[in-house]
This record gives C-alpha cells, structure tokens and sequence, in this order.
C-alpha cells in the first residue's frame, strides 16, 4: 500500500458511516451563511450534527472530483454532538461561530487525528505539539474542526512548474466553475470547497497572493490581514515577515465573523501579535458591515483597470454608491518597487524559507524530516511527489543559503525603501482609503509590505471563469476595508454557486 492511499482509505470509511443521512427539512444548507445557520440553531430548525451530515455528505459525492479536502475530521460530528449538547444546556456561547463547521488549510496544525502536512507526503504521520494559535481560538469560539483543505505543495515553495492547487498527496485539485480553468494557490481547496458548499467557512493562509488569488478564481471573498493580525504560531512557515492567516469564505460578513473569532495576541507569536493587536477595534470587525460603506471612500484605480468592461461597471457601481475615484494612479518609484518584487523579495524568501521551515520541523514531536535538506532527499526517493516532472528548484535554491547575511540585509532595506517610497507614500500622499485591482495585479504589492487586501467576487467571463476585485490598504486598515468591501458586495450581489458539475469547455493556459 502507497502512503498516498491512507489518507484516502480513512476518509471514504469515514464518510461512509454518514451514507443514510436524514436532512433538516426546513433548512437549506446550500449557500447558507453563519447568520442563517445561527438563527436556524435558535429556531430548533437545524444542529450542529445535522449540519455537519449535510457537509460530509456533500463531500462525499463531489470531492472525489474536485479535490478540494485532503482529510476529514473523523472526530467531527462528536464536536457537532458536544455543541449542540452545549446549546441545549442554556450553556452562554462563546462566539458566533459556536457549532459551525470550520475547514483548515493543510498547513495550520491541529493536535488531533488530522495530519498537518502542507500536501507533502513527507509529513504525512508528523506529529505536531499543539494547536496553531488560530486553531486554539477557533475551538474556544465553539467552532468545529471540519477538516484539512488541499494546497499548492509546500504553499508553491516547492517548485516553480507545479500546477496551482497540486500536491503529492492528494493529486490536482479543480476549479469548480470551470474544472480545466486554475483553481489558483496556494489556498486552493479552501477556496474551491468554500465555492463549491462542501464546508461553512474555511481558514486560508497568504505569504504572497495565497488567498488573495484563489479568492479571485473560484468566486469567494478572502481577508488578507495584515501581518501579525492573526497569529502565525503552529502555521507550516515560508516568510514570518509576510506570512498571515485569513478568512475565505462566500460572503464580507461571514469572513468578518471568522476574523472576529482569530484575530489577537497569542505568546507563541509575541512580537508579531502583539504589535499588530493595537490594530483591533473596540467592539470587533462586526461593526463596519456597513452597506453604505462606500460613501465619501477615496478609491485609488489604475487605467488597467477602468479599460476592462466588466470593471467599468463597477466603476460606475462605486461611484454611484458615494466612493471618490482617483484615477491613472501610478506607484511613485516605481524602479524601486519592481526591484523590490522581482529581485529583493527573492532572495530574502530563500533564506527566510530554509530558517524558518528548519525551525518549524524541530519543533514536531514527531517526523520522518527534520530540516529542508531531508524534505528534498525525500522528494528525490518518493514516486508520488513527481519530482522529475514538476521539480524542486525552489526549495534548492532555498538549501544553497545561509541565513540572513550582507546580500539579504540588502535586500531587506531595498523591500523597505520599496515600501515607504512606493505604496505608502501613493496612498498617504492621494489620501487614499483602498487601492483596487480588477485582478491580482497587487496582491505582491500587499505581500511585501505585510499590508492587508481583500476579494470579492465581480463577475464571471464568457466561459464562466469567476473574476474577482481587490482592495488593498494600509497596516491596520481592515475596518475601511470592510466597510468598502461590504458596500461593493451588497450593491453588486454578483456571486452565485457553480454548476453542479465543473464545465469542460475553457483550456486555461495555466494548466
């Protein structure tokens, strides 16, 4: 028996246990929302068990296809028991998400029968010590532990030919609107599950574009937050300076409701969360769900944007929601920050990644790998990670370093100047609430300045490719964020669900 088949003998037995399942009757499960879900739970229309059935049971029939979840919680519906024994005990809930199911990226640890394996086979059995710091929030928050969503291997820092959304466990996820379009990465099936109704909400992580990207493609919202908003502690690492942990799911408010729940101080990432927590708002993130939020906003659009038709649309949506449009705006030094995104980034990720993945595997209980030189001569003997097809040359070139010296500290302050010289100083300068995107063009803007953006969806292509629209703002910026997403999404209205099967008609060039 291959490694690869245990995760996939486990589920289907798994799974198989919920084959007869009784559905609540008065509740449609299908693009639901936290806010239904709750007022559902009140109205004794639905449980947490029942919930959890309904999502195990759509996993069942739809992800043998689109490959979006690389493991279930064989111990999710005793969580879904002890929620709902807690809400019939009168018990006070903790948080909104009390009793909603939660899927996880594979690479946020979980201390408990899943694996947290960032889609490698290498750590597949790898015990980790405890809970990620966003993982302990969430279960404090009642929520339930759904399962591990695929990835991009080693979140695309394996190999620059891997296709988005492949990894040696699980295989090639699909884009559930379009199965032959790019689901994109590296948070791919939390994304693409999210999409497709096989989990309430998921967790997502983002070192450059990560969930920014697959929001975009497959028709979700994602919150990039700010670095340090959420605690990276127990998360696989690529880049501490860059890495964050966000929310991806179908709606602004569910995600905020989500962010409620993870954001704050954690002491396994002190400096980090407790720099950024100054950011959080008194009363949470609930309070700028507002649908007038775009009124009197300063929107920074480039001429890219404004030339695509859907875009002017929406354009004319945001202007006639009260936003303020700046246009042709261009990134002051813009040398600077090219070299900073083409050249600087590069080589400070290589160094960062060895340090920061050596690290991250000494601290495991338990592992087959113990630093990035064993992850590679493991590729090398393992048949299923396709090494001759798909390469290792990142995480080689990554091996070849040294930690931080002369040429890294260089790059650092040229990231810095970059920075200051380039985006900040656009959006102070134009008074800027958000700059917006009609695509990913600055998700590696954000990325590299620990800046926060989010996606919502704006529309499908004439194949029914989803198209998505970003906003990005300063360090601390997620209540204008919010408040300019929401008022995007409540005006516009656009997403709607895939098709029950993923279209076969568009070849993406990507893939």
């Amino acid at each position: 028996m291959s490694v690869l088949s245990t995760p996939f003998i486990s589920q289907c037995v798994i799974l198989s246990n919920y084959s007869n399942i009784t559905e609540a009757k008065t509740f449609t499960f299908k693009e639901t929302t936290i806010d239904d879900i709750q007022i559902a739970f009140k109205q004794n229309k639905l449980t947490s068990r029942q919930l959890v059935e309904l999502y195990l049971s759509e996993i069942q029939k739809a992800n043998p296809i689109l490959k979006g979840i690389i493991e279930v919680n064989p111990d999710a519906l005793f969580l879904a028991d002890k929620a709902d024994q807690e809400r019939k005990s009168g018990a006070l809930l903790s948080s909104r998400l009390h009793g909603i199911p939660v899927l996880l990226k594979d690479n946020i640890a979980t201390k408990d029968k899943l694996n947290t394996t960032a889609g490698s086979l290498a750590l597949v059995g790898s015990i980790v010590p405890q809970d990620a710091g966003v993982v302990k929030k969430l279960r404090n928050a009642g929520a339930i532990i759904l399962g591990k969503a695929t990835m991009t291997e080693w979140a695309g820092s394996r190999s620059s030919k891997m296709p988005d959304g492949w990894n040696g466990r699980l295989g090639q996820a699909l884009n559930p609107y379009v199965a032959s379009a790019n689901p994109s990465g590296s948070s791919t099936g939390s994304a693409t599950s999210v999409a497709a109704n096989l989990a309430a909400v998921a967790l997502g992580t983002e070192t450059a574009g990560s969930i920014l990207y697959p929001a975009y493609a497959n028709s979700v919202v994602g919150i990039k937050p700010t670095v340090g908003l959420t605690s990276r502690a127990g998360v696989i690492p690529i880049s501490h300076r860059q890495d964050t942990v966000g929310p991806i799911c179908r709606t602004v408010s569910d995600a905020v409701e989500v962010l409620d729940a993870i954001v704050g101080f954690d002491k396994d990432d002190f400096l980090a969360t407790k720099k950024a927590s100054t950011y959080i708002p008194h009363g949470g993130y609930r309070q700028f769900l507002k649908a007038d939020g775009l009124k009197d906003k300063r929107l920074g659009l480039s001429k890219d944007l404004y030339e695509i038709k859907t875009s002017r649309q929406h354009v004319n949506t945001l202007r006639k929601k009260g936003a303020v449009l700046v246009y042709n705006l261009e990134i002051p030094n813009i040398d600077l920050v090219r070299d900073a995104l083409v050249v600087s980034q590069g080589i400070v990720h290589s160094a960062e990644f060895k340090m920061n993945l050596n690290a991250y595997l000494k601290e495991l209980v338990y592992t087959h790998v113990r630093s990035l030189a064993d992850v590679i001569a493991f590729n090398k003997i393992s048949a299923s990670e396709k090494v001759e097809e798909y390469g290792q040359d990142i995480m080689v070139a990554a091996e070849k370093t040294n930690g931080i010296g002369k040429l890294e500290r260089e790059a650092l302050w040229n990231i810095t100047k970059a920075c200051k010289y380039g985006f900040e100083k656009l959006m102070k300068e134009k008074a800027l609430d958000a700059l917006i995107s009609p695509g990913a063009d600055i998700a590696h803007l954000l990325a590299i300045g620990g800046y926060p953006g989010i996606n919502v969806p704006a529309g499908y292509d004439k194949n029914g490719v989803p198209l998505g629209i970003f906003f990005g703002g300063l360090k601390g910026s997620e209540p204008t964020l919010i408040e300019i997403a929401y008022g995007f999404e409540q005006a516009t209205r656009i997403r709607k669900p895939p098709p029950s099967h993923p279209h076969w008609d568009y070849i993406s060039d990507s893939i």
